[in-house]
């Protein structure tokens, strides 16, 4: 299992990219959530298992049809999730 927080900037928010995220991890078995920021990008922390790990980068790179990706900044952390994978507001 991998634990990682990635902030994915671009045109992120008000494109169903929250929903699009849960789907995605609901799909691969990942729990954490997912929440937009003040500054207009989106926040995940997820527990990812390993063989789904690029898979799950991928979406997040790609996004929803209506969204932009202009970067994802994945960092490994210590925190693991093992509930559902969530919205945040």
């Amino acid at each position: 299992m991998k634990n990682c927080r990635c902030i994915v900037k671009g045109r992120v928010q008000g494109v169903w990219f929250r929903r699009f995220t849960q789907n995605v991890a609901s799909e691969l078995g990942i729990s954490g959530w997912v929440r937009n920021r003040e500054d207009g990008s989106v926040e995940v922390e997820a527990s990812v298992p390993e063989e789904a790990y690029e898979q799950f980068l991928a979406a997040l790179r790609k996004g929803p049809p209506l969204a932009r990706v202009d970067e994802v900044v994945v960092e490994e952390i210590d925190r693991s999730y093992s509930d559902a994978f969530e919205v945040r507001k």
